[in-house]
């Protein structure tokens, strides 16, 4: 294969899409995600996305990315230092990028223990990617995005995942396709907020349920709180009681603890009904 013309101008018409993708506008309306760094590649290419352009910088190659790029095929585009600086979103970019169609996932049936999170309008972008690692770690069965907050297929968002974005199946619906789909299922929703009257440890966290976060100042909304579930929970995290203490956690924190206790909770129940003279405690 001929190896590509390298791009050094600024104004070329790749560079300057490159730049306009680093909007989420930009990206809707090409339908294209950006995905960037040899991490997020490598992770997003063994999900099974594959990418429409490649675009490079040798002279900018870590190792890592040096690795990748010798294994991708298809169309692909070398800039120069200057160039490919220009059109990345990092401080100290590894010299590969790549566009790809954006994501539509279809939300598969749930098994019978299913976690699911519902984020209702996270803004913060390193927030929403730590909530997929999470949910990633935790074995998840999806993640439902609600409201205009961070693009859960932007820059920022894929690389706090570390790609786990691509292993979770991530779906951004209107309010009243996340509840469909819930009701549908039959899930129990577990609204997550300060003020809830039970400690999230004592809640039933086994079968299909629905873990709802809300924005990172305001919590959830109150239509979320009063679910319209049969089933329907409000969980929190009690706080140490200490004058001019912190009186809440990051939302990712947060997200990460009710996790692992769905998990806890599952193996709890898994031990019980393989060996039932064991307690149903889990040991670590």
């Amino acid at each position: 294969m001929t190896a590509p013309d390298v791009i050094t101008s600024l104004q070329n018409a790749l560079v300057k899409r490159l730049v306009r993708l680093r909007t989420r506008r930009e990206r809707e309306l090409d339908g294209v995600i950006v995905i960037e760094g040899a991490r997020e590649t490598t992770r997003a290419l063994a999900s099974g996305v594959r990418p429409s352009l490649t675009v490079t910088c040798p002279p900018l190659y870590s190792p890592e990315a040096l690795a990748v790029a010798h294994t991708l095929t298809g169309e692909r585009a070398e800039l120069s230092r200057t160039a490919f600086e220009k059109v990345s979103g990092r401080e100290n970019p590894d010299g590969l990028l790549m566009l790809a169609p954006t994501p539509m996932p279809v939300l598969p049936d749930p098994p019978e223990q299913a976690t699911v999170i519902v984020l209702h309008g996270l803004e913060k972008p390193g927030n929403v990617g730590a909530i997929l690692r999470s949910a990633d770690a935790a074995g998840a069965h999806a993640v439902l995005v609600l409201g205009r907050g961070a693009d859960p297929y932007g820059p920022n968002v894929i690389r706090a995942s570390q790609g786990s974005v691509f292993r979770v199946p991530t779906a951004v619906l209107t309010e009243e396709e996340a509840w469909v789909w819930l009701l549908r299922h039959g899930f129990t929703t577990v609204a997550c907020t300060p003020d809830a009257p039970h400690a999230y440890w004592d809640a039933p966290l086994t079968g299909r349920v629905a873990l709802l976060l809300g924005t990172e100042h305001e919590g959830l909304p109150e239509e979320w709180r009063t679910s319209r579930s049969a089933s329907s929970l409000s969980v929190g995290i009690p706080m140490h009681a200490a004058p001019g203490g912190a009186d809440s956690l990051n939302v990712s924190t947060a997200a990460a603890l009710v996790l692992f206790e769905c998990v806890r909770q599952r193996r709890s129940l898994l031990t019980q009904s393989h060996h039932p003279q064991f307690s149903s405690e889990v040991q670590p």
